[in-house]
């Protein structure tokens, strides 16, 4: 296994919201994989046989307070490394590390603190919950309805202290809280220490005492997360890309069912306001799983989460999907009407004893900006004109949620791409931004012949016709011909002749399809099926109107291009 695989596979294991280290830096502190010493075996039996013990003392009616501290005391001294004159507790706390809710007038102070050895100031803040407490959830009985998890990043902001350990003993959650960016959260539990002997490993390496005095200074905890958040670039990219992969995969399914209403549903709109309504959808999405992610929206309210949720709905879809395969999902059509009835909450508020939300309005969420969407019809109104909402089914839906939600994340020294669960609390305005304005370089053509697009490097997509490719095996160029065969093969070969014929039986009729500055892909297909563009997407993403003038000038550049 490499190094990146073996960092990606402790990473899977924890719980992670918000930034957090990344690939880069783990390979630059750690290059030969996390760090193991003597006494990890020891460490190991001891948490077991320790770990048992205090899980018994907390099952009773009253649970037993004492053991439950030493366990945190514990894990502190054996497994961190942290010696006794590091910590501070109780009166030993130094003055000022504490934090008063404004509003509610409650105050907190951490549990203990890790001194610095050199000058005395906390470099940890350690705050220990019941057993039972869901470090985010609130705090039951308290008129201050911030979770555990919250109030250590504002205590941690209070004190200008970066980072934080809140623990029930089973969950331990790092809280990284720099000042005027975003507030991270990776959890690790104790009952995994004992089954994935990586997750203790991890623990161990990222939160030790080494960790944070032992090291270089570019290799503290502090320094590997500061230089991980200057590394998002990469992260936003990529969302970019599978963002508009997932415009692609609404934008064929439209097609498909206005194929199927016999071309009344898009009938004289333009294929650029349809682009404009699917971007419309994804940005929604956007908005509502960030909205979510930040405790904005009711997320965690049992009928928010099974009904209207967005966060839990791909959840519950890839649930759906590996018990009854997602082929039955394409027979199932709730899922949509879950999520247009969540753009409706959302922009006109709803109010019900179980239920309330204010009416946030604006132009994004705005249910008459594309009335088609909903299955009515230009020029009503959402509060007067019952929706009829157009049957894109559940697996659809699960991909446009499978897009923006797990982030294919390249692993260096090659192989395939690790799927990780994208963090939207991780996305600051800026990000979501560029997102935004990286989509509208691109917008929606119709095809009147067979078109096909060819995958290169980053930005270098090129789009070419199939009439022109043909033409184009004919040229002159034969060396130049050759130094392109991974996209083009020889003129007589069989295997061409029988794609060169699926490709014509596939495009008898006009398809919709996306096109940008730098690349354009495949929309619509004759079997309309989701599953159809990845096959599309392996042979590259299709192109711009071949009678256009970009396509011409593209034409006459690469004529010019080859001549040498």
């Amino acid at each position: 296994m490499s190094i990146a695989r073996h960092h990606a596979e402790w990473l899977s294991l924890l719980e992670v919201s918000g930034p957090f280290v990344t690939m880069p830096v783990l390979l630059r502190v750690f290059p030969h994989g996390l760090d193991k010493d003597e006494r990890d075996a020891e460490v190991a039996r001891l948490v077991r046989m320790t770990y048992d013990e205090w899980l018994d003392s907390q099952q009773g009616l009253r649970p037993e307070t004492a053991i439950h501290t030493q366990w945190l005391r514990f894990v502190l001294s054996e497994v961190l490394d942290f010696p006794s004159e590091l910590r501070a507790e109780g009166p030993a706390l130094p003055s000022g590390l504490s934090y008063t809710s404004p509003e509610y007038g409650e105050t907190i102070r951490p549990t203990l603190a890790v001194l610095s050895p050199d000058d005395g100031k906390p470099r940890l803040l350690v705050q220990l919950y019941p057993k039972e407490q869901n470090l985010d959830k609130a705090i039951s009985g308290r008129p201050w309805k911030d979770s555990p998890a919250t109030r250590m990043a504002l205590m941690l902001r209070a004190t200008n202290v970066r980072l934080g350990l809140v623990t029930n003993g089973e969950r331990w959650m790092l809280v990284d809280a720099p000042r005027d960016e975003t507030t991270g959260f990776a959890s690790w539990y104790a009952t995994l220490w004992t089954e994935e002997r990586l997750t203790l490993q991890s623990f161990r390496n990222l939160l030790s005492n080494y960790r944070f005095f032992g090291g270089k200074e570019d290799e503290t905890l502090e320094a590997m997360l500061k230089d991980s958040a200057s590394q998002q670039q990469e992260v936003t990219d990529q969302l970019g890309l599978q963002v508009r992969r997932a415009v692609e995969v609404l934008v064929q399914s439209l097609d498909k069912i206005d194929k199927d209403q016999q071309r009344k549903l898009l009938a004289g709109l333009p294929v650029t306001e349809l682009y404009q309504a699917a971007l419309t959808v994804m940005m929604r999405l956007v908005f509502l799983l960030s909205a979510e992610e930040r405790e904005l929206l009711l997320l965690g309210d049992p009928l928010y989460d099974q009904h209207y949720a967005v966060s839990t709905l791909r959840v519950q879809l890839r649930e759906q999907a590996d018990q009854v395969g997602e082929e039955v999902l394409e027979r199932r059509h709730d899922a949509w009407s879950r999520l247009l009835a969540i753009f409706r909450v959302v922009y006109g508020g709803v109010e019900y004893p179980d239920m309330r939300l204010p009416a946030y309005g604006g132009h994004l969420f705005d249910p008459d900006r594309y009335p088609f969407l909903e299955g009515r019809l230009s020029g009503t109104s959402w509060r007067t004109t019952p929706a009829a909402p157009l049957r894109i089914n559940n697996r659809v839906v699960l991909h446009l949620l499978d897009a923006l939600q797990i982030l294919q994340v390249k692993v260096p020294g090659g192989g395939p791409a690790e799927a990780r669960r994208l963090s939207f609390r991780a996305l600051d305005i800026e990000q979501i931004g560029h997102v935004y304005e990286g989509l509208l370089d691109h917008t929606a053509l119709r095809a009147r012949v067979p078109v096909l697009g060819l995958l290169g490097a980053k930005g270098k997509e090129p789009e070419v016709s199939l009439e022109a490719l043909e033409k184009y095996k004919n040229t002159e160029n034969t060396e130049n011909h050759r130094e392109h065969r991974d996209f083009i093969s020889r003129p007589d070969s069989r295997k061409d002749k029988a794609d060169s014929q699926t490709n014509r039986e596939s495009n008898k009729e006009s398809s919709v399809f996306l096109s940008g500055s730098q690349s354009s892909s495949v929309f619509q297909n004759e079997e309309g099926n989701t599953e159809n563009t990845e096959n599309h997407r392996k042979h590259g993403d299709f192109i711009s109107r071949p009678d256009s003038r970009k396509d011409k000038a593209d034409s006459q550049t690469n004529r010019e291009s080859n001549k040498e």
